[in-house]
């Protein structure tokens, strides 16, 4: 039988509420509570890495440091909040190999990778930090036929820094600290024609969590003062009908 069920009387009709009765009154108030609280979704301010897939970007399926981009691809880098790579921010400039290299010539031995960093804007950057300017970086640098995608990145805005995971952390000195710390974002109420996300995507590095605040109590906070609640007043109403 479940707990928050009233048993059966007996065809007698009880006198007072039972406490399983006000149990269940209590818990769908404090129900109704615990869903109408400000809900928060985790999110990670980090360098997203992309590649061209014809002449549209593409969330890259390995890092940069293992990735090895041919003569004539465009590579995309683009710092912002998101919560997996479903809503990540792309560069904001086309990955157009023919402008960004327009007048460099393939050579012996080496090829042209184009590079694109997008450092994102204000709301993205950490407390105390501004997006360098201009906000977006390109270039056309001519590496080893054998470079990774990270040497190509290197030869165009260093200094890189990474953690002690391998996780590229910032990009010509930005950011200056921090790497893939995990962010508070509302939740956005879903709308008719909304679609789930997909689950974030793995290979953002071991991110660490930090401190959020929120307009209303917690979730957990409210059940678990709803269930203290409950069993308190289940227990005095038991105590009066043993009484009377």
């Amino acid at each position: 039988m479940s707990p928050l069920r009233r048993p059966a009387s007996g065809g007698r009709a009880p006198s007072r509420l039972a406490p399983s009765g006000l149990a269940a009154g209590l818990g769908a108030a404090f129900l109704t509570l615990a869903v109408a609280a400000p809900a928060e979704a985790a999110g990670y301010r980090y360098w997203s890495f992309w590649e061209n897939q014809g002449k549209e970007w593409g969330y890259a399926t390995q890092g940069p440091a293992t990735a090895r981009p041919a003569d004539g691809d465009v590579i995309g880098f683009r710092f912002a909040v998101s919560k997996d790579s479903s809503d990540a921010s792309r560069p904001s400039t086309a990955p157009d190999f023919a402008t960004i290299c327009t007048g460099v010539a393939k050579k012996d031995g080496t090829k042209r990778v184009a590079v694109v960093v997008d450092f994102g804007g204000p709301t993205d950057a950490p407390p105390g930090e501004t997006p360098p300017k201009p906000v977006l970086e390109v270039g056309c640098p001519e590496v080893r036929e054998d470079a990774t995608a990270a040497e190509a990145l290197a030869a165009v805005a260093k200094p890189l820094r990474y953690d002690s995971n391998a996780l590229l952390c910032g990009i010509a000195g930005y950011p200056a600290k921090g790497c893939g710390e995990q962010v508070a974002l509302p939740e956005e109420q879903p709308s008719a024609t909304a679609k789930p996300s997909a689950t974030r995507a793995a290979g953002t590095g071991t991110a660490s969590d930090s401190g959020s605040g929120s307009d209303g109590p917690s979730v957990g906070l409210v059940v678990g003062g709803a269930a203290v609640l409950l069993l308190g007043t289940a227990g005095v109403v038991q105590a009066r009908r043993r009484r009377g």
